[in-house]
């Protein structure tokens, strides 16, 4: 048995002994601290003013009801000695709580003592005298024992109180380490493959043993997960670590990348799957300058760079759409549609050539099959197609990918955004709307905006004053069209930014440049309900 199995069977037999002890402890303060409920007592009662010399034994012994649980004596102190008065049974006091008759240290006009137990009345202490017997007692002295006095009773109490909750305290900070050492020491932890009895949970081969991940830092986080850079022996990988309840989209997203024909440079490498505990892992390439997002917040790009950036994206994305037949024997690869496009799930490699990633929400489109449960609105407000926002879209492949298209324009629109290849000053870095309605905007701002008043991001007056970004500005209104079946494919994009980076020739009306057989393509058109 591994220690984790260990840990696993002695954790609810150590918690609920410690409950347990807790209980205890808390139950004997709780009788400890308050004052103890006394059966009926018997006490000497005695009254002077009923007694006088002539009569002996005069006082007699009482049976003393619930409202009056002690014992109590009073005398006065004279000359000859101490002369009771009276003597009998006395309602509920905290200086009562005590086995002997000592007297009180409340200075009183009256000498007084109480105590809890059966005739001891009888014998009294008083304050700097001796032990004295009362009048009806045989002459037998009996030495009173010293009781503490309230203060120290309240003392008693609060640390009978306070006990507990700290041995309580102290039981659940052991445990909590002890499942952290055994559970969450993330930083070194050794490899196991997923293997449950849930067979949709086990993963297919992988083209090699996964090694022990050490992990680094935290690069990002994610809707779906947090993306760590770590160590794979000697290889730098992202590991994106996703809570359980995250389940479906790491199954997409690995069921995604194990289709055949997904290795491709502007894809993002996968190397596995893991299920490590509680966390769902999932391993690939790291790159350095992390999602094109972050790298323009703090970075310009050239014109060029632009080009190798829009060129790789939209080749990325037109190869994620596309199918590959079945041919000879091998297998094809579905057309699929990401459905979260955005500046966030493209990342940038060393050479800044883009590569396509996070694919959790994406959905393939096999010949004969359905698509499965697929619910339209999904993705990110800011990113989300018209069709989209009001929820009129036809579940069909051609209409995801055009969902695809529309914030792609978008992506294509921040990259302009941060050229400087103009003669005016770049501005800040803005995602898409966030000059119109802010950084967090509701799903009800986009609809109002895109869908309503059918607004799309400015396109900037100097642009037009570069030659290559004037080129552009056709595609990326092309692309984020109202209407659905106008918007261009990933495809042709791909193609107009060849030939806009070859030849910037812009005496042609560019913005009716066709891509090679657009008119044949086969991404078939369709009708989108409304």
């Amino acid at each position: 048995m591994n220690s984790q199995n260990l840990f696993q069977r002695l954790c609810p037999i150590f918690c609920v002994f410690s409950l347990a002890l807790s209980f205890q402890i808390s139950a004997g303060s709780t009788i400890e601290g308050k004052t103890p409920e006394v059966p009926k007592l018997r006490c000497v009662v005695y009254k002077d003013d009923k007694c006088n010399s002539s009569i002996e034994h005069c006082e007699t012994i009482q049976e003393c009801d619930s409202e009056m649980p002690h014992c109590f004596t009073a005398w006065r102190n004279t000359s000859n000695g101490i002369d009771i008065m009276k003597q009998g049974c006395w309602a509920d006091q905290d200086m009562c709580d005590q086995e002997n008759c000592i007297q009180s240290q409340k200075i009183t006009s009256v000498p007084f003592c109480c105590c809890n137990k059966p005739l001891c009345n009888q014998d009294i202490t008083p304050i700097n005298y001796p032990p004295t017997s009362t009048p009806s007692t045989t002459g037998t002295d009996t030495s009173s024992t010293k009781t503490n006095p309230p203060e120290d009773k309240l003392l008693k109490t609060l640390l009978y109180s306070i006990v507990p909750i700290i041995v309580l305290v102290i039981i659940i900070i052991g445990v909590f380490f002890m499942w952290r050492f055994y559970f969450k020491d993330n930083r070194y932890m050794q490899h196991h493959q997923l293997s449950t009895g849930d067979p949709e949970l086990d993963l297919p081969p992988s083209p090699h043993p996964l090694r022990p991940v050490q992990l680094e830092e935290v690069r990002a986080h994610g809707r779906f997960g947090v993306v760590w850079k770590g160590i794979m022996t000697d290889q730098v990988v992202a590991v994106k670590i996703m809570p359980f309840k995250e389940r479906s989209s790491w199954m997409t997203e690995q069921e995604i990348y194990k289709l055949p024909h997904m290795k491709h440079d502007n894809l993002l490498a996968f190397i596995g799957a893991e299920k490590r505990e509680e966390n769902l892992w999932l391993i690939s390439v790291f790159h350095e300058f992390g999602s094109l997002s972050d790298y323009l917040k703090g970075n310009t790009i050239t014109w060029s760079e632009l080009c190798k950036i829009a060129e790789s994206m939209t080749n990325g994305l037109a190869y994620l759409h596309d199918e590959i037949p079945v041919a000879r024997g091998l297998e094809g690869k579905p057309s699929i549609a990401h459905r979260d496009f955005k500046s966030k799930n493209v990342l940038l490699k060393d050479d800044l050539t883009a590569c396509i990633a996070d694919l959790g929400l994406a959905i393939k489109f096999e010949p004969g099959k359905s698509p499965g449960e697929t619910h339209g609105l999904v993705g990110t407000r800011r990113y989300m197609a018209p069709e989209v926002l009001e929820g009129a879209i036809s579940f069909n492949r051609d209409a995801f990918l055009r969902i695809d298209m529309y914030a792609c324009g978008l992506v294509m629109w921040e990259l302009m955004s941060r050229c400087s290849g103009s003669d005016a000053p770049v501005e800040d870095y803005q995602l898409p709307y966030e000059e119109e309605i802010g950084s967090h905007p509701t799903l009800e701002d986009m609809q109002e905006l895109v869908v309503m008043k059918k607004i799309r991001p400015s396109v900037k007056d100097h642009w037009i004053r570069h030659a290559g970004l004037e080129a552009l500005i056709p595609t990326i209104e092309e692309c984020w069209d109202q209407d659905a079946e106008a918007r261009v494919s990933a495809d042709c994009v791909h193609e107009r930014l060849l030939q806009i980076g070859r030849t910037l020739n812009v005496s042609n009306s560019t913005s009716h440049l066709l891509c090679p057989n657009q008119e044949t393509t086969h991404y078939q058109i369709s009708t989108i309900s409304s």
